[in-house]
């Protein structure tokens, strides 16, 4: 049996684009000859896979997946929303959510964990091959509570546990479960609605704070207001602006009387039995944050015909 180097694997990575581990196993499975180790990862699909890793994936899924005082939400990204109705990738992203609430949200950690007779990696793998679009799992979050519940929302669900955007919720409590899940779900639903940056205003970036209070500052200078009255025009400024930007100050969606989200957690102890603590909240929305590319199809064509 050839001896497999780290230089091989390295050649046959660097030919194919295919993962190391596959690559070691592919020249494992040919006893070590370059060609018939591509030959065989063309067969298994992983080449092709490589092939479309470069194609931008903005598309896709986002799960989320709860279980008691721990939860997770995913985004798994493809190509085209066709493939977010496919049967195939919707049971892909529920896989991965399943994963990631055992081992955590570290990427490298959900994509090297074991399923079935592969990995998550390989399983994602399989699927580009099999469906014919570039897939990745981007990113993964995940809270846990001591005690209380972690509850999560769904927004343009297309499958149960996973939609269009995704969010979860920690509560910390030791009151009741089934009333704590009800209000964490409201709370979900809100901040799915409402976007909020932070959890309180001690949660914001400092840097954001300042840019803001510093944009404030100009606008009012330049509307000739004497630079003795700014500095407080701003701090009344800032207390609006946290208010469209911190969840507990937020006025809180299900209440029409604009109570704040603070307020309503506070009057939901009653029914729940004991102080209600909300300790993070994460909320994915598709694609957020991809550039999608764009194409200009007559481009295309005249680029194609050799005419500029």
């Amino acid at each position: 049996m050839a001896t497999i180097t780290a230089a091989m694997v390295k050649e046959l990575r660097e030919t194919t684009g295919v993962g190391m581990m596959d690559c070691k196993q592919a020249l494992a499975e040919t006893d070590g000859n370059i060609e018939a180790a591509i030959d065989w990862l063309r067969k298994k699909g992983l080449s092709k896979a490589a092939k479309k890793a470069g194609r931008v994936a903005a598309e896709g899924l986002i799960g989320a997946l709860t279980d008691g005082t721990k939860g997770v939400v995913i985004e798994v990204n493809s190509e085209t929303d066709f493939v977010a109705r496919n049967e195939q990738f919707q049971g892909l992203v529920k896989m991965i959510a399943q994963v990631a609430l055992k081992v955590g949200a570290d990427i490298d950690a959900i994509n090297a964990a074991p399923v079935g007779s592969t990995t998550v990696a390989g399983a994602i793998a399989d699927a580009i091959a099999t469906i014919g679009e570039n897939m990745t799992l981007r990113r993964a979050a995940a809270l846990e509570v001591s005690q209380g519940v972690v509850a999560s929302y769904i927004h343009n669900a297309v499958i149960d546990g996973a939609g269009k955007m995704g969010v979860i919720v920690a509560l910390e409590s030791a009151g009741k479960a089934d009333e704590l899940a009800v209000l964490g779900r409201q709370l979900a639903m809100h901040v799915a609605a409402a976007n909020p940056q932070a959890l309180d205003p001690s949660s914001l970036d400092p840097a954001v704070v300042q840019r803001e209070r510093e944009v404030m500052a100009d606008k009012y200078r330049q509307q000739g207001k004497p630079e003795n009255m700014i500095e407080k025009i701003v701090e009344n400024g800032l207390k609006t602006y946290y208010k469209e930007v911190c969840l507990l100050e937020q006025a809180y969606i299900h209440d029409e009387k604009g109570k704040s989200v603070a307020q309503a957690v506070k009057e939901a102890e009653g029914k729940v039995g004991a102080p209600i603590k909300i300790t993070g909240f994460v909320r994915y929305a598709l694609g957020e944050g991809i550039e999608k590319q764009t194409s200009d199809f007559a481009a295309e064509v005249a680029a194609a015909s050799g005419q500029k």
